[in-house]
């Protein structure tokens, strides 16, 4: 069963990289933790509505001979 969280990756990270003590390791909250990494939520993805919306603000038209 997966709980979601890779703890030993998580663990190094505290406990080395941030040079944490257990104490205060095991005291953080995820939120926390994954401040003090730097870690920030990225962008949701682009959906195809977000596409379908994209493209009709900016679609692609064929250039005329008189363009030239």
């Amino acid at each position: 069963m997966s709980t979601g969280f890779d703890w030993p990756a998580l663990m190094r990270a505290g406990l080395y990289g941030l040079r944490l003590s257990p104490d205060a390791f095991w005291a953080l909250t995820p939120a926390e933790l994954q401040m003090m990494l730097g870690s920030k939520a990225g962008d949701a993805p682009m959906l195809s509505d977000g596409l379908a919306a994209l493209m009709a603000a900016y679609p692609d038209k064929k250039k005329d001979h008189d363009d030239e």
